[in-house]
């Protein structure tokens, strides 16, 4: 009996193992099912770089700004700011040649002026080296010939020059040298006027480029709604270039105004020791009744 009931509780257990095997194989295979689904997802991030494309072509679209570019894509009132400013950069520069060439050559004329006037021995002679055509324009060539000829003048009219009536000649020939002077400057300062607008309101100029582009600018950020510095950095650096140009035509300007007024200055002072020498010498031949 009791090798009976052995038998059949074997038999039990061996139906009992053969009912759960089924489900340890579904439970085993259940986290092999769920690696690869777990898997799947984890790989689903990796075409994130095909982004990375796109960032290297913006980089490289604002990477390649130029001033000619920036130039190109500003807005008009910018670009009507920019061109100006260049234009009062090249007439200063031109400026600059210009007046170069005529103080050379307004020196050299003088300095022979003065080398033969010198050489002259009597009123006459002084006139006729006053207007000869090889002088025509010079400066002190002409206080000399005003001078000359007003004494010339007053001979013709009957004027006595010598003796009494010599202080009122030389007084009627030192005004007509003064009248001369008067205009020096106003001859030899030709284009420092301009010079010196540039040289002062060039860089607000420019100045007012650039607010008016970094406005745009953020009028843009306003519109796009974004706070992206790539995007508007473009438009800030065109208005910024407005105040460089401002300041390359401004600085040339103030520094070629200075170099000119200088200039200018220390021909006026070589002409009123002209003015001096020329009334003597006048002086000294009217005392000769020359």
């Amino acid at each position: 009996m009791l090798k009976k009931t052995n038998i059949l509780l074997a038999m039990a257990g061996a139906a009992v193992l053969m009912a759960s095997s089924p489900v340890l194989a579904q439970d085993t295979a259940a986290p092999a099912a769920a690696a690869p689904a777990a898997a799947a997802p984890a790989a689903a991030p990796a075409p994130a770089p095909a982004a990375e494309p796109a960032a290297e072509e913006a980089s490289s679209s604002h990477g390649n700004i130029t001033p000619i570019s920036m130039f190109m894509e500003a807005t008009p009132v910018v670009k009507v700011v920019m061109i100006g400013l260049l234009l009062a950069s090249v007439f200063s520069w031109t400026l600059l040649i210009i007046k170069l060439i005529e103080f050379g050559s307004l020196n050299r004329k003088t300095d022979r002026f003065l080398e033969e006037f010198r050489g002259a021995r009597t009123i006459a002679d002084m006139h006729k080296v006053a207007t000869d055509e090889a002088y025509e324009g010079n400066p002190l060539a002409d206080m000399a010939a005003a001078a000359t000829e007003e004494i010339q003048l007053s001979r013709q009219a009957g004027l006595s020059v010598t003796g009494d009536h010599r202080d009122s000649a030389l007084a009627r020939a030192q005004h007509a040298v003064s009248a001369v002077q008067a205009g020096l400057a106003s001859r030899l300062s030709g284009g420092q006027q301009f010079l010196a607008s540039t040289g002062s309101i060039g860089p607000f100029v420019g100045l007012f480029g650039t607010v008016y582009g970094i406005m745009n600018s953020f009028i843009g950020i306003v519109q796009s709604n974004t706070t992206n510095l790539a995007s508007v950095a473009p438009g800030i650096a065109e208005a910024l270039l407005a105040t460089g140009i401002g300041l390359f035509a401004a600085i040339p300007a103030v520094v070629m105004y200075n170099y000119f007024n200088t200039r200018i200055s220390a021909y006026g002072t070589r002409s009123d020791g002209f003015a001096a020498e020329l009334l003597n010498a006048v002086s000294r031949q009217l005392d000769k009744g020359a």
